[in-house]
């Protein structure tokens, strides 16, 4: 395999990368905001939409493993294919936390949310847009911008304090809403484990970059 043909594989990877976290941030987008206005069919597209962020994830693991297999790739080379490994697998299991919110939606049925959730909607636009990011900085290879972002995963963990301690004080006050308040206690712990997976994607990036593999933020969940 020549080395243009190599670099145009590697082009193709990371557009498919992007393709993959556009579709993924798309999810957790729609699966908030079906919850948010109780769009039951809004939720239904999230969890059948799923099944088309697997397949991407599937088939971006398979050209990267005949790509590895074929060229055999070395130090700097080997990291970006590792890393897109890793990668696709971290926004597949994003996914699956958009895919769950869509079913909580579905299990609250007709029960009403209540007032006190701005934290939980802030959680997902600040999940979001640190995944926005991450993308950037791998397709980038900024190594110091995906440094930046694992620090704002404090933001999300402090967000997801808040409403769970509101949460848990509703519980208190009406105890015969502990099941509907349980379902949006999942909501936002779906939220900060999306935060958290935005900062494994970070960590690796840095990896990619320079060499060295580094835990920079630790979750506290």
């Amino acid at each position: 395999m020549t080395r243009q043909l190599f670099d145009k594989q590697l082009r193709e990877m990371q557009e498919e990368v992007l393709i993959m976290s556009s579709m993924v941030e798309k999810a957790i987008q729609r699966s908030v905001e079906a919850l948010r206005t109780r769009n039951v069919a809004m939720s239904d597209a999230v969890i059948a939409d799923d099944a088309a962020i697997n397949k991407k994830r599937y088939e971006i693991e398979e050209k990267c493993i005949h790509t590895i297999a074929l060229q055999q790739p070395m130090a700097a080379d080997l990291r970006v294919l590792v890393a897109v490994l890793f990668i696709v697998t971290e926004l597949e299991r994003m996914a699956d936390h958009a895919e769950g919110i869509g079913r909580i939606n579905l299990m609250l049925g007709e029960e009403p949310l209540p007032a006190q959730m701005a934290e939980v909607w802030e959680m997902a636009d600040q999940a979001a847009d640190m995944l926005r990011r991450a993308i950037t900085a791998f397709i980038e290879r900024d190594a110091d911008a995906a440094r930046r972002i694992c620090d704002e995963d404090d933001v999300v963990d402090t967000l997801y304090d808040s409403a769970y301690q509101a949460f848990i004080h509703m519980m208190i006050q009406s105890p015969s809403d502990v099941q509907r308040i349980t379902y949006l206690i999942w909501t936002s712990h779906n939220l900060e484990r999306i935060a958290d997976r935005v900062t494994n994607i970070c960590e690796r990036v840095i990896f990619m970059v320079t060499g060295v593999l580094e835990e920079i933020n630790v979750s506290r969940y």
